[in-house]
């Protein structure tokens, strides 16, 4: 067996599948930096991303693969799990020996693989969209921090950007010190330091960010607990179903839950 080492970008496993084809070496387990585990006899090797490789890739499986199925591989790439990796690999090797459209053969390990990880990925945007809040900062910036488990930032940007298209916003995801920032135009994303957030952030663009919240954001925080507590109805509590529909680990971005 042959252990193909990439640098976790989406260029870089496509690299991978290309580089399996020009081998024929088929028999892979896909890693990325650090998460190498070789046993006595593994072959590791280091794959470099390659833009060119891995359009020729991504083309391939455009005409080889329904829509439906390339939008659950980038999904399931998005989860940054080696397992989903791994799927992501096998599933596109199936898919080139075969010479007819077997992205629905569900029936397949790896095309199963694929659905329940993009499920996965899937459940955890639509939860993005619906628990960000945000909070104004005195230069009129509303800015979100969050946590996701997977990386689901470059999904969730054209539901944001077609929501708050009248104000500039920042979500930034602490776990993997990147944002995406709204300039009232277009959607840019960020790297940063989490440290760096109480004081001035570069975006990379030449644009900055006050960060400090507006004097009135206490009142308007306060305004929505209120909201919140008198549209509530007590005797109907049912904190089982509640937790169901609003899992606890999202609670921290949530205002209303901070009374």
């Amino acid at each position: 067996m042959s252990i193909y080492v990439f640098d976790g970008t989406m260029t870089g496993l496509l690299s991978c599948i290309f580089r399996a084809f020009q081998f024929k070496q088929f028999d892979v387990q896909i890693c990325t930096d650090g998460q190498v585990q070789a046993g006595l006899f593994a072959d590791v090797i280091d794959v470099a991303s390659h833009d060119e490789h891995a359009q020729r890739v991504w083309q391939g499986l455009k005409l080889k693969a329904s829509d439906r199925a390339l939008k659950q591989f980038y999904y399931a790439f998005l989860s940054e799990q080696q397992q989903a990796f791994q799927h992501c690999f096998n599933f596109a090797v199936y898919v080139f020996q075969q010479q007819r459209d077997v992205s629905k053969n569900y029936g397949h390990v790896d095309v199963l693989g694929l659905s329940q990880w993009a499920k996965q990925v899937g459940r955890e945007k639509h939860r993005m969209e619906a628990f960000v809040r945000f909070k104004k900062c005195q230069d009129g910036l509303f800015i979100s921090l969050v946590s996701p488990d997977f990386n689901v930032l470059p999904l969730i940007e054209r539901h944001f950007k077609a929501r708050y298209q009248d104000q500039r916003w920042l979500i930034y995801d602490e776990k993997r010190n990147y944002g995406i920032y709204y300039d009232l135009k277009q959607v840019h994303q960020v790297d940063m330091d989490a440290t760096t957030i109480d004081g001035q952030i570069q975006s990379g663009h030449s644009q900055s960010f006050n960060i400090e919240l507006d004097d009135d954001e206490v009142l308007y925080d306060q305004l929505w607990k209120d909201y919140f507590r008198s549209v509530n109805i007590e005797a109907r509590r049912n904190m089982k179903l509640h937790v169901q529909y609003v899992p606890r680990r999202y609670w921290r971005y949530m205002n209303e839950k901070a009374i």
